[in-house]
């Protein structure tokens, strides 16, 4: 059976927590879509704290472990970054699966698992790729640096790191697949087609050689087969069998390329639906679809944000809770929570949990907003999610203010052990919604969580 971790808002929400919680109840962990745009850390620390046949506790200040000893050891600070590999590797005896529907960078594969290897972490025997994957190329994110420079101050904000133009080159028909790339001959002849064509796009802005790309991948073809799999039987076999596996969404259902705020949204379709196609999963094997939200709303890059707030409160809420991207740097938009949004994410996606996350970062905080409706150009109040970017911009956000509880929540464990104006937030969320918030995030430690449901 499946659960389903998916992002609702635009990122960011904190979803490798609750995947990496989940992860120690399953046998596999599966990526679906996106590429190495995806990202978040797991910092731990230990003297010596055994990775191999344990069952892990991480957070910001140390790593807790329990069983037998193994053989791979950590000490003092380590974060292990995820970026394209899925985060079910910090378990030991999960087996995780990169999907058909990912495009696939071979470079930042083995760099991260080397990465991984550095740090104590085995991954051997763990990690597998589907042959149906798109190989997504440094040409692909050369090109994408320059696909920005051309939209100038319209510009999406992408993460650069090739995703848009590979999942293109994807829908063209003209992209390389996984099992391409040990067919020497047709994957030469097709990248270098692919380089000839952007080449008489961009001219000489265009940095790049063929020749070096194409000399790496000799090297690949060996290096990268034992983890290439059908993911087709590969997945049959695992739902048949009755395997428990949890899939890891990447990035969120406002970033989705059909129901996102298009065009500032990711190249892939980051909901359900992409990961019923990207997995080939059988829907009635489906048991639970979590969304993760945050207990207020951050975005990156360009594009709408109506509850965006620039002064006092944005900057607040960025400084505690630490929002800058683990895959690029870059500081998040910061503003108040959209139930509008969050509505409309729920349509969509069908969850039937929620998970809140960073309810503390609201601690100190002496009025919250909520965002409830938005208001049209003709005055009318409407609670739905327009697709015109244009009409969006002309709505006004109705907003709900409740009284902050400032009082620490920070490690909280016990639902009731929360604030009583703490719990009316998550009360009127869930009531408004209609989804039950299943977990409440409390803190940076894996353990800072409330479970509510299961």
């Amino acid at each position: 059976m499946a659960t389903i971790v998916l992002g609702t808002q635009w990122g960011d929400e904190g979803k490798g927590k609750l995947t990496d919680i989940l992860c120690s109840k399953v046998q596999l962990c599966a990526r679906a879509a996106g590429g190495r745009n995806a990202g978040h850390s797991i910092v731990a620390a230990a003297r010596t704290a055994f990775l191999t046949g344990k069952n892990i506790l991480r957070d910001s200040s140390r790593i807790s472990a329990a069983g037998k000893a193994g053989s791979a050891t950590i000490s003092d600070v380590t974060i292990l970054s995820f970026h394209l590999l899925p985060s079910g590797l910090v378990n030991p005896k999960c087996v995780n699966l990169i999907g058909s529907g990912v495009v696939f960078h071979v470079p930042s594969f083995f760099s991260e698992l080397e990465d991984l290897h550095k740090k104590g972490l085995d991954t051997k025997d763990r990690i597998l790729v589907s042959d149906r994957c798109q190989v997504s190329f440094d040409l692909h994110t050369a090109v994408d640096g320059l696909e920005e420079v051309e939209l100038g101050e319209r510009k999406v904000g992408t993460t650069g790191k090739g995703i848009g133009p590979s999942y293109s080159t994807k829908a063209a028909r003209s992209g390389v697949r996984v099992h391409e790339i040990f067919d020497e001959p047709t994957f030469d002849r097709k990248l270098r087609l692919l380089a000839a064509g952007y080449q008489k796009r961009f001219g000489d802005l265009l940095k790049y050689d063929v020749e070096e790309e194409i000399a790496r991948f000799k090297e690949y073809r060996t290096t990268l087969s034992p983890y290439v799999v059908d993911a087709v039987a590969f997945m049959k076999h695992a739902q048949e069998s009755g395997q428990k596996f949890s899939v890891e969404g990447a990035n969120a259902c406002l970033l989705d390329i059909d129901y996102g705020t298009y065009p500032y949204v990711t190249s892939s379709n980051t909901g359900l639906g992409g990961v019923i196609t990207g997995l080939t999963l059988n829907p009635t094997k489906i048991e639970s679809i979590i969304g993760v939200v945050k207990a207020y709303t951050t975005r990156v890059g360009g594009g709408p944000f109506k509850t965006e707030d620039l002064g006092e409160a944005g900057t607040k809420l960025q400084e505690i809770g630490r929002e800058w991207g683990v895959s690029t740097g870059r500081k998040r938009r910061c503003g108040w929570l959209d139930l509008v949004v969050l509505k409309y994410s729920t349509a969509i996606n069908h969850y039937t949990l929620l998970n809140l996350t960073k309810l503390d970062v609201l601690d100190t905080f002496p009025i919250i907003k909520v965002a409830v409706a938005y208001k049209s150009p003709e005055g009318e109040e409407i609670d739905y999610f327009p697709a015109d970017l244009g009409y969006l911009d002309k709505c006004e956000v109705v907003y709900k203010e409740f009284e902050g509880w400032q009082k620490p929540t920070t490690h909280v464990k016990n639902y009731y052990d929360l604030p009583r104006l703490a719990r009316e937030y998550v009360e009127f969320i869930e009531k408004f919604v209609g989804v039950k918030i299943g977990w409440i995030g409390t803190g940076p430690a894996r353990d800072d969580m409330i479970t509510r449901a299961m």
